[in-house]
């Protein structure tokens, strides 16, 4: 366990630790302090109803204070996180650009990557619908919404989360860049991947001439790789201060009020993982145990930051490691950010029916398939958009005629399912890319 080799994960797991117990102290040494009004004798012979309502005021006043002190505790944990991120962010467009024109040069012409991509497409869109589906069949049949009833939020309150009615003309101007500079500055990595495919063909038909740029890339992706490398020293510290921060905020006591929907959504992913992509392995005679084995390191990553995208550097080494070759990896994992993020996906049709359950809203199963269907598409290329799956329900919502405040349901414990669903995304991608292997006749 403490070998050199599992360095990181041993100290990933460790500051996890440390994060949940320095959490958890933070926040019950904070409500310790509120003050319980019931017992203050405002009035001795006053008027009961006035007592009342004075007491109700000065609950609701505590209650908006500590909240306010544990934001602002929580604020000075999550800057190491966002510290981590942030370097991790900076790490994504150019290593994307690099490995993704190195593997379209290697490829060679567009009727060969033509091929790659159409398998690739094929496969994700399968994966998407059964993500899609399985996240609805999970819903109705523990039907969490209906078993857990939960109290309803205000009718005008505030998510804080703007819908997304995304259409064709959105789609296709998000995936198509007006500037690839721009593309790269907001770390948006669909517009970037289709220009590094142009960009890496025509690097490779122009034959000597573009050796030189293929070879800068090669470069490129090198010294990002070892960016990467160190950056990847302060995990542990970024990891411990997004643990911390979610368990001062939220507090462990969230768990036990939320754990019949947590068990359910979780109990989802571990099936799709260890059986929907397990049977898929098999299907494609991929050996699954160690893959996973080959990529525990990203699939931690993912899961204490709660992103994808801080795993993307170190899936794609760990990838090449495990066999599957730099034009592959290259060429499906960054098109996977955008088109095949398992965990999310099913969440988006869970996540959408528990909140009309909550309502007790009873959604049909010919909307249930509009639904699936609608998704499919507009769930695509989102991967850019801060807290996208929320977006994206939020869009759902309005269009169902849910109450869009309903979200709010949801926003206690997002970050706990953000967390599975990360992991989950990292593996499906992984899956994917072995599939793609297989299919091109790799042997790994």
């Amino acid at each position: 366990m403490f070998s050199k080799k599992n360095r990181l994960i041993t100290s990933i797991v460790i500051a996890m630790l440390i994060g949940l117990i320095t959490g958890y102290f933070i926040n019950r040494s904070i409500i310790s302090e509120k003050v319980d009004y019931s017992k203050i004798v405002l009035i001795k012979s006053g008027n009961p109803e006035v007592i009342k309502k004075t007491e109700a005021a000065l609950i609701k006043f505590s209650e908006k204070v500590f909240k306010e002190q544990k934001k602002t505790i929580a604020s000075r944990f999550s800057i190491l996180s966002d510290i981590f991120l942030r370097m991790i962010k900076m790490i994504i467009a150019p290593l994307v650009f690099a490995v993704l024109v190195l593997g379209v040069a290697k490829v060679g012409d567009f009727k060969s990557v033509g091929r790659i991509g159409l398998k690739t497409l094929i496969y994700f869109t399968s994966a998407t619908l059964i993500a899609l589906m399985l996240g609805l069949v999970l819903v109705n049949v523990f039907e969490p919404g209906k078993v857990m009833h939960l109290d309803l939020p205000d009718a005008k309150a505030e998510t804080g989360v703007r819908s997304n009615a995304q259409d064709a003309k959105n789609f296709i101007s998000h995936v198509i860049p007006d500037s690839i500079i721009n593309a790269m500055a907001t770390n948006d990595v669909l517009p970037i991947v289709v220009f590094a495919l142009f960009f890496g063909v025509a690097a490779a038909s122009i034959g000597d001439q573009g050796k030189a740029m293929v070879k800068a890339c090669d470069s490129l992706a090198h010294i990002m790789f070892k960016i990467t490398n160190y950056v990847m020293n302060f995990a542990p510290i970024g990891i411990f201060g997004a643990i911390t921060a979610v368990v001062v905020m939220q507090g462990l006591d969230v768990l036990s009020g939320y754990a019949y929907l947590i068990l359910c959504f979780f109990g989802g992913l571990f099936f799709f993982v260890f059986v929907v992509l397990w049977i898929i392995a098999v299907i494609f005679k991929i050996k699954f145990y160690k893959l996973l084995a080959d990529i525990k390191e990203p699939i931690l990553l993912a899961f204490s930051t709660a992103s994808s995208e801080s795993a993307m550097p170190k899936t794609i080494e760990a990838l090449e490691k495990h066999g599957i070759s730099n034009r592959i990896v290259s060429f499906v994992l960054p098109l996977g950010y955008s088109f095949n993020l398992d965990g999310s996906i099913m969440y988006m049709t869970f996540a959408t029916v528990f909140i009309a359950q909550s309502y007790g809203m009873d959604i049909g199963m010919a909307d249930q398939i509009k639904m699936m269907l609608i998704l499919l598409v507009t769930s695509k290329g989102m991967a850019g958009v801060p807290r996208a799956s929320l977006v994206v329900i939020a869009g759902m919502l309005g269009m169902f005629n849910i109450p869009g405040e309903g979200l709010l349901l949801l926003l206690a414990v997002d970050q706990i399912l953000d967390m599975g669903r990360s992991a989950t995304n990292v593996v499906g991608n992984a899956v994917a890319s072995a599939v793609v292997a297989r299919l091109e006749g790799e042997k790994f």
